[in-house]
Parts: structure tokens; sequence; C-alpha cells
């Protein structure tokens, strides 16, 4: 297990932007940095910005790397249920993908009653709303308790600076978001791949309690699992053995995924219209860990420290020069 002093040294080695001149039709997202190659490729870099409240907030050491490397193992591991859009890997912080349409509907899939953005439902449902993206809720429902059933929520797919908007099935339908074919079509997938990674992840001692879901189109109109699955990023974890104890205490479940520091910064500030308070070291290496151990728990292996000596930038630039030629 890599130490606390490893995390601290790579602190200010994070990689927070990965712009590379050579490289064309350069696309800034929240976490990556993307790439269209001429031949109808994408290369997605994933850096550590660790993106919450509709803005990256922090750099995290090896956070992209987690990323990348935990969303390939769930890729293998799911791709028998849906096509996703998986090339190869030039890098450990790199995806060789193919393009897709985008589909403009996020789909998340939660199994509890929990969240801490304005899209989840726990803060709906203590707010006194029971009917929710298109379902309605029972009342005498606690905090992070397991739901009746495995539930939908979509939103819309939110561009930067704006805000995920939650909508319901027939709303998806009426804006032309999505046919009510497609939208059975990815509801499907979206439930079977949280079926598998919610049985992979009760073999690890862990809870999938939610996670969120992004498909596109590739060009022969067929829908395609895009983006990532199954990453601290995009799930949220609990650990199996302490949930139950906790949740009758009534506390926070034990848990690795971004919420971490979700909860440091939203019990400091109003995160969606404040200023982010300044982050300490000590909670930026704790969040490293929080990344690294949910991949080692996940996938089982132990995970490669890069080599301080060389620039997690400089290691990139290398490992893609062969596209350079192709820009």
């Amino acid at each position: 297990m890599i130490d606390r002093a490893t995390i601290l040294d790579h602190i200010d080695r994070a990689l927070v932007d990965a712009t590379i001149a050579e490289l064309p039709n350069h696309y800034r997202g929240k976490v990556r940095d993307n790439y269209d190659l001429p031949d109808g490729t994408r290369l997605l870099v994933a850096t550590d910005r660790l993106s919450a409240f509709d803005r990256a907030i922090a750099a995290i050491p090896f956070k992209g790397q987690v990323l990348t490397q935990t969303a390939r193992f769930w890729f293998d591991e799911t791709a028998g249920l849906c096509p996703n859009h998986v090339i190869d890997y030039p890098d450990p912080n790199v995806l060789r993908c193919r393009r897709l349409d985008i589909l403009p509907v996020e789909i998340v899939v939660r199994d509890y009653l929990t969240g801490t953005t304005a899209t989840s439902v726990w803060p709906m449902y203590r707010a006194g709303r029971r009917e929710m993206y298109g379902l309605r809720l029972p009342d005498g429902l606690r905090e992070n308790q397991r739901l009746p059933h495995t539930i939908i929520t979509p939103t819309t797919k939110a561009r930067d600076g704006e805000h995920d908007e939650p909508v319901t099935p027939a709303e998806i339908a009426a804006r032309g978001l999505l046919s009510d074919a497609a939208w059975r079509d990815v509801s499907e997938k979206a439930l079977a791949l949280f079926a598998r990674g919610r049985d992979v992840a009760a073999r690890r001692g862990l809870i999938l309690v939610d996670t969120k879901y992004e498909f596109g189109r590739d060009r022969d109109g067929n829908i395609v699992l895009a983006d990532e699955i199954h990453t601290p990023d995009s799930s949220r974890y609990w650990f199996a053995e302490t949930y139950p104890d906790r949740f009758a205490a009534g506390r926070p479940p034990d848990s690795f995924d971004k919420d971490f520091l979700r909860r440091w910064v939203a019990e400091r500030c109003d995160p969606y219209h404040d200023p982010i308070p300044p982050i300490p070291r000590d909670i930026i290496a704790a969040t490293a860990q929080v990344y690294i151990d949910a991949y080692e728990r996940i996938t089982g292996e132990t995970f490669a420290v890069p080599q301080p000596d060389i620039p997690v930038l400089a290691r990139i630039r290398g490992n893609l020069r062969r596209f350079f030629d192709t820009a």
C-alpha cells in the first residue's frame, strides 16, 4: 500500500492541465482533456482535477491514473453486457476510444437514499419531496437507507458552468432528448451494468450505492457505453461490513468516493455559490489515499506508483508521440 509520505511528495506534481499542442481538436472537460484525431478516434487524457458541484475544486495526485485503470477493469468486466467505446490504453492516464455522438441524458442508477448534490435523491427527500424523476418514494425513509427497489434518476447533460437538470422519462420523450425506444435501451443497459457492478462489488466486501452512466451512438447508430464506468468519480461505494451498524446508529457509512472531499467542502461553504476555501494538503493526501484504496479494493491489483523523476505530462507526451504525425 502506498504510504502517506509518498502521496504528500506527489501533491505538487499532480496533473492539472493536459494540453498537448501537437494534438488536434483539443477540448477541456471538467476532468479530462480530449483530442479528436483525424481517423475518427478520440484520446481521453484523465487529469488529476477533481470535479464537484459542477466545477473543478482540487487536484488530487494519482487520480487520473486511478480513474483510467479502474474504468479499464470495469470495461473489461462488462464488455459482454454492453458494447463500449474502448480501443486501447496508450498510457496509464489515457484511453483511446471510438468517437461517439453522446446522448444528451446522463443515467444515474441508485440503490440507496443518499447524496449531497442538488440532483441527489436525499436532499430532495429531506426537503419533503416524495415525487422525483417520475417516481414516488414512500414516507418514513432515512438517509442512507436502501430503497425499496433500484431506481433510475436521469438528468440532462450540463455544459461547463451549468448545472445538471433532473428530468423524468416522460420529459425526456416530450423534449425530444431520446425516443421511447432509445430510453428503454439505455435503461435496460444501465440496469444490467449496475447489477453486474453490484455483484462484483459485493464479492469485494463493498456496496455499489449509485453510479452514473453516459451513452453515445456510434456511426451505425448503435448505443454504446462511453466516458467511464464504476469509478470513484462516477460511483459511490460503501463498506458492506460496517454499513448495518453505522446505519443503525445514524452515522455516515464508511466509504471511498469523492464524497469524502465534497462533504469537507460542503461543511464550510455553499459550494454552488461561494468560493471554495483552500483545501489543506492533508485533506488532499487523504483524498488521494481514498482513490488508491478504491482502485486496489475494486480490482484486486496493487496500484503502480508513477516514477517520481518523470513528470506525468512528459510521460503522457512520450506515449502519445505516435499520434503527433497524424494530427
